[in-house]
């Protein structure tokens, strides 16, 4: 019998082979893509692009994708004014070195974090780490690997100042608050992730300044980080909206009159909206009242966006559990717009996620199904989970509405993104920047799983017995 090998398959030879010998892992792709023409103020990058590829700094590994963490130390180290940070959670070494090395040459350097995440691991003590959840737990021995550079089981104080970027920022005085500076528990969540330079350029990101998010988990060398997408924009208008809601977040700042408001003390604030050469950008900042008309908030934002698709939506969330929002999608599947979805494995099949609607199912939970289910009776096929590499996870919050609109941000498609935490929506018109997020899109549902799991199947079929 002769076995004839492919190119393909000494491909997957070579990768175990280099795998097998312990060398560093390189990320190849049969043929890297051409990137796409960006344009001049609204830049766009991925760090699963495969237009382009980089060394990841800290597990040594070259790989298919856009340096996002470079991204964000370059525009700081432009800083020659102010830098303003609010992100979730910050552990990133050089994102914290680039503000502490500004703050030094006499920039102006505020950050702002959820409460959650205002910590250094390495200031927990073992009776502390004791009593974290399974999942923190997990977290902190990951910090401890990527902290422990001479793998001596020990962390020493030098390598907590190169590793430990809240050690880092601390350390070197940089001025800090989170949600508990209003004086309450904390908001639902401070889940913004943007940066903003001299009054001028704006970093918005769906990623959180953390390996997982960015590069990958650092004891895992096939995880290549969470999907996620940043918006590199050059606007003082838009600056300055975004400075207007990090300075009604900061108050007085540190130690102050506990003027900082958050969450729902936030003021009340419509979608503002600005032209930026070819491009439109609406934008609205979370969270809104649930007693505020719908329409009015950020999700009403998205929904209006999304009943404007007359040929296409493409969408790659995170979560997806915003009733009105496919029931808006549905009127748009039944006036023959394509719909495509792709949502976050952990997400997309519980009880309360749209794309079980759009499939046509529903789960119940003890025979009750959610308040306002509606699954659709023209089912779509066309919805599934990405298939990533083991770790990662769909971390965007974008939609592409007829190949030219984009909807992202931070905002998850939720009603606690939308009535409780701290976020930002951008609605940006324009096609070249509309190509690029089209272009992930397009990666990602090259490997896809559509419609139900078979145990999944199963069990609607064993409620449906049940509960008849």
């Amino acid at each position: 019998m002769q076995i004839f090998y492919t190119q393909r398959h000494f491909y997957f030879i070579f990768l175990l082979i280099l795998t097998v010998a312990g060398c560093q892992r390189v990320h190849f792709h049969s043929k890297r893509l051409q990137p796409l023409p960006q344009d001049l103020l609204v830049k766009v990058y991925f760090n699963h692009s495969e237009s382009s590829e980089y060394k990841e700094p800290y597990r040594q590994q070259t790989r298919l994708g856009d340096d996002l963490e470079k991204q964000i130390v370059d525009a700081i180290y432009q800083a020659k004014s102010t830098v303003d940070v609010a992100v979730q959670e910050l552990r990133l070494p050089k994102v914290a070195q680039a503000l502490v090395d500004r703050q030094k040459a006499g920039v102006k350097v505020r950050l702002i974090l959820e409460n959650t995440y205002s910590r250094s691991w390495s200031s927990f003590t073992a009776a502390e780490v004791g009593k974290l959840k399974k999942r923190e737990k997990e977290r902190y021995h990951e910090f401890r690997q990527f902290v422990d550079i001479n793998k001596d089981n020990q962390l020493s104080l030098e390598e907590i100042n190169q590793r430990d970027a809240l050690a880092i920022l601390r350390n070197a005085k940089v001025p800090i608050i989170d949600d508990i500076e209003d004086g309450s528990a904390g908001s639902d969540l401070m889940h913004h992730k943007f940066v903003i330079v001299d009054n001028r350029i704006v970093i918005v990101t769906s990623a959180n300044f953390t390996l997982s998010d960015i590069h990958g988990d650092y004891s895992n060398n096939s995880s290549l980080g969470n999907a996620n997408n940043l918006l590199n924009i050059d606007s003082p208008e838009l600056a300055a909206l975004f400075t207007k809601e990090f300075n009604i977040m900061w108050g007085d700042g540190q130690a102050g009159k506990s003027d900082s408001k958050f969450g729902l003390k936030k003021p009340i604030r419509s979608p503002e909206q600005i032209i930026l050469g070819e491009t439109k950008i609406t934008m609205q900042f979370s969270p809104t009242s649930p007693t505020q008309p719908w329409s009015k908030s950020s999700n009403g934002l998205i929904g209006k966006t999304l009943n404007s698709a007359t040929k296409s939506v493409d969408m790659a969330l995170f979560v997806f559990s915003e009733q009105r929002l496919v029931n808006i999608l549905e009127t748009r599947h039944q006036e023959s717009v394509k719909i495509r979805a792709l949502i976050e494995p952990q997400f997309a099949y519980r009880s309360y996620s749209e794309a079980l609607d759009m499939m046509g199912i529903a789960f119940t939970n003890k025979c009750k199904y959610e308040l306002n289910n509606h699954p659709w009776q023209n089912p779509l096929t066309t919805v599934g989970v990405p298939l990533l590499p083991k770790g990662d996870l769909l971390h965007h919050k974008f939609a592409v509405i007829d190949g030219q609109t984009v909807i992202t941000g931070s905002h998850n498609w939720s009603e606690a993104a939308n009535n409780g935490n701290d976020e930002i929506v951008l609605v940006i018109e324009n096609p070249v920047v509309a190509a690029h997020y089209m272009r992930e899109f397009q990666r990602l549902y090259s490997h896809v799983k559509l419609g139900l799991p078979p145990k999944k199947l199963e069990k609607v079929k064993t409620q449906e017995k049940e509960c008849s």
